[in-house]
């Protein structure tokens, strides 16, 4: 696995090619598609959509990475998972999507304090991953940062208002930070 690894890291060293954000216009039309669903149910292919759109790097190397650390998964071998991700984010600072799946990865493996770290450089480098926002806001819940969870989370939602549960979230934690409205 190791040999595997290594190879995929050379060969997208060699590559050399800089990622660059998905675009900007199909992706406006995408989430106003989302804002207009009329239930989750109607969203969640917009949803898979727009999560599809963000795993595209443009670069090759770099999709050939994810999709390997994604095989990985698939078949229980976070470790090895974890350092392709550990490439990825190495080789190509400013893709989203490889800080979010490393950041999912982190928090599986109860690896909190980095977890949040690269969380946070997900949404940093994408303010739109609707995704990644809401398990940032998670996180920060757990750790009763409640204010800032509920800022992520309204975030979230002003983006995907159709995110299964997060309505739910967002009414606990306002009640929670704000009280209850008269």
């Amino acid at each position: 696995m190791r040999a595997i690894l290594m190879t995929f890291v050379l060969l997208s060293a060699s590559a050399a090619a800089t990622p660059h954000a998905p675009a900007e216009s199909g992706l406006d039309a995408l989430f106003a598609q989302l804002h207009k669903a009329g239930s989750s149910d109607d969203a969640k292919p917009i949803e898979k959509i727009i999560l599809t759109h963000f795993l595209q790097s443009g670069s090759a190397s770099v999709d050939l990475l994810m999709s390997h650390a994604d095989t990985l998964l698939g078949a229980s071998d976070p470790g090895t998972a974890v350092k392709i991700l550990d490439a990825v984010t190495q080789i190509a600072p400013g893709y989203a999507e490889g800080w979010h799946q490393r950041g999912k990865l982190e928090m599986q493996a109860g690896h909190d304090e980095a977890a949040m770290v690269s969380l946070q450089k997900a949404v940093n480098l994408n303010p739109r991953e609707f995704e990644a926002l809401v398990e940032l806001g998670d996180m920060l819940a757990q750790y009763g940062a409640k204010p800032a969870a509920l800022a992520s989370y309204k975030k979230a939602l002003a983006l995907d208002p159709h995110f299964e549960g997060l309505d739910r979230r967002v009414e606990q934690l306002s009640r929670d930070v704000e009280g209850e409205k008269i």
